[in-house]
Formats: C-alpha cells, sequence, structure tokens
C-alpha cells in the first residue's frame, strides 16, 4: 500500500478520494475564491496523474471531460494517484473569459511568483501545491473564442522519449509535435521534468460531445498506458500520425467569409478553402491552401478582417491517410450512434 499524499494541507489516505478547495486571492467584493481539487488516491503506488482544464477560462470542454472521469467505475480502483483541476482560472470561467481580471493570459504567467501579478499567483499556487506531487499531466484546452479545434495532442517530442508514446497512447488521429513556449504551463512543467500532454478539441464556451467523448477516452488510454489502470479486454491502438508544423491561413482581405472546408478535411496546395466578399456580393476573393494537409482549426465567425487566422492546417504528406483515421474516428464518436453501456447520453 502506497502512503498518503498531502495537498494543501489536506491529508488522502491510500484507497480513498477527497475533494479539497485551494485558497486563491479573493474578489475585490472580499468573497472568497477556491480553486477545486479532487484526488483519488489508489491503495497501491504508482505514477501520479494530473487533469486539469479551464487554464483559459472559457475553454470548458475539460470540465465536463474531468466530470465523467471522475464518474468511470474504474476510477476508484486505480493504481497510484489522480489529481483533478477541472477549474484552475476560477476568475476567468466565472467571468466566462479567456483572460483572468488583469487582461492576463494564464497560459503566459508560469512559473509566477507568491507577490507577482494576480495571473503570477494563481500560476505559483498550481507549481507549488499541486507539480510537486505530479509525474504526468494531461491539460485539457479547446480553441479559442469562436474557433473550432479538431481534437488534437500537442507535445514536444524532440527531447522526451516517454511522451510521444503517451501522445500515441491517447489515441487521437493527430498530434503536432509543438515547441514549447516561454511562460506556458507546458514550459514549467518541462522544465521540473514533468511530461506533458495538451488536448485540444472544440470550441471555448461550448460542450462539444465529439471532442469531450475523445477526452475522456484519451485520458483512459494514457491512464492504461502508464499502468493505472488494467488493459480493457478490447483495448487497441489507434491510428495517429504525427505533424511537425502547423500553418494559419489569414484572409487576404475584409468581408464575409464563406468556408467551403471542414475541419478534418483533407487539402492540397491550391484548394480553396473559403470566398470573402463585400455585403453585396462584389469584389471576391478566394482563399487557398499553401500546403498539404489536414484542417485541425477554423473560424466559426463569418466576419473577419484582412490578416485574420481562418484556417490553420496540419502540414501532411500523407494526408489521405490521415483523413480516413479522422473519418472512422469521427464515425465511431459520433452521439448519432449507439451509446455504449459505460457512457453517459450524449450532450446536444
Amino acid at each position: 500500500m502506497q502512503s498518503p499524499i498531502e495537498i494543501a494541507g489536506v491529508r488522502i489516505k491510500p484507497g480513498t478520494r477527497q475533494s479539497i478547495d485551494i485558497p486563491l486571492p479573493s474578489f475585490y467584493t472580499h468573497s472568497s475564491v477556491n480553486m477545486p481539487v479532487h484526488v483519488v488516491h489508489g491503495r497501491k503506488p504508482g505514477p501520479v496523474l494530473l487533469v486539469c482544464a479551464t487554464i483559459h477560462g472559457d475553454e470548458i470542454n475539460g470540465v465536463e471531460i474531468i466530470r465523467r472521469l471522475l464518474s468511470h467505475k474504474i476510477i476508484d480502483r486505480c493504481r497510484g494517484t489522480l489529481i483533478t483541476i477541472p477549474v484552475i482560472n476560477v476568475y476567468g470561467f466565472v467571468s466566462k473569459s479567456r483572460y483572468l481580471p488583469d487582461r492576463r493570459d494564464l497560459n503566459r504567467s508560469f512559473p509566477g511568483s507568491e507577490t507577482g501579478s494576480m495571473a503570477s499567483r494563481l500560476a505559483n499556487v498550481v507549481m507549488t501545491e499541486i507539480l510537486p506531487h505530479c509525474t504526468h499531466i494531461v491539460d485539457l484546452h479547446s480553441g479559442a473564442h469562436n474557433r473550432t479545434n479538431l481534437p488534437q495532442i500537442r507535445a514536444k517530442l524532440s527531447d522526451e522519449p516517454e511522451i510521444e508514446t503517451l501522445a500515441r497512447a491517447f489515441g487521437v488521429p493527430v498530434i503536432l509535435d509543438s515547441s514549447l513556449l516561454e511562460g506556458s504551463f507546458r514550459a514549467a512543467a518541462h522544465d521540473l521534468g514533468i511530461p506533458v500532454l495538451l488536448y485540444e478539441a472544440g470550441e471555448a464556451l461550448r460542450f462539444d460531445e465529439v471532442a469531450i467523448r475523445a477526452g475522456v477516452r484519451g485520458v483512459l488510454n494514457v491512464m492504461t498506458t502508464l499502468g493505472m489502470r488494467a488493459k480493457p479486454k478490447k483495448h487497441r491502438v489507434p491510428e495517429t500520425m504525427i505533424a511537425n508544423t502547423s500553418q494559419w491561413v489569414r484572409a487576404p482581405q475584409s468581408g464575409i467569409l464563406r468556408a467551403v472546408i471542414a475541419t478534418g478535411a483533407k487539402v492540397e496546395i491550391g484548394d480553396t478553402l473559403a470566398y470573402i466578399n463585400d455585403p453585396l456580393g462584389e469584389n471576391s476573393n478566394e482563399v487557398l491552401s499553401p500546403v498539404n494537409g489536414i484542417v485541425i482549426g477554423k473560424t466559426n465567425l463569418p466576419l473577419v478582417f484582412a490578416g485574420e487566422a481562418v484556417f490553420n492546417i496540419a502540414a501532411y504528406e500523407e494526408a489521405d491517410q490521415v483523413s480516413d483515421h479522422i473519418e472512422a474516428y469521427h464515425e465511431e464518436l459520433s452521439p448519432n450512434g449507439s451509446i455504449p453501456e459505460d457512457e453517459e447520453p450524449p450532450l446536444y
């Protein structure tokens, strides 16, 4: 049996689970603020996996992913420890905003400090209270406001031997070999030697059933690979392919965008992605693909300015094969299909 674990002064015994409220700086109304944490501390030793969401306060798919994960029938029997934080950026979550009240991006504020800005102080709480316990992290994100992302994993694969194995195990068809950005949660964890998978899927302030199902399944797959749960009888290694680069395509002019390509679609150099025209239908201009690849993100807002990012394309030479994997994956996770016994009714 493993030893108890202590987080924010709360001691959790092996074989138990505990909810913890970690105090944060209060609102200016003097109302208290707490970051909710739930810990499942298994009886047997093993990895300590952190699954967290809403570093950007409006990216809410991760909240539902964590809720479903914690209600899964295998969680109480897990080996090691599962730490979940459904709402890290409590301030942004309450105001339905990506940012904190001081307009800072929490994901550019790590590792933070005790005496810095609000974002810096919040980052410091995560770094001091949570990360010292962790061996692995899955960080859940969604697309920005009015932008949809295809389910994808982003990770720095080059100098972390274990991370590619975990990225492939997660099971989404698209993996991006993504560099670390200064001030990001991923970079701060990397400096501590903790491998991080960043899961991107769906749109801000919206529940996306495929994105949620893919996220729950992906975290469970990672737990299987880490030895935190027994391998399911029907477990299979999904088809995934790595893209080394992705590129945003920008609007050549301001106007009304009419997209003719969906996320997940295969495109080739010169393919038409959309048309942009003025409100009278005049001054039309095509938006063309500059690369061969897969559309992994796009704007949902038809009103664009010149230079605005409208499509994100992952560069793949074998785009046909990736497209087939994506189509099969979406069909399998579609809420219109049958509901497995261990899954909840879909959200619409």
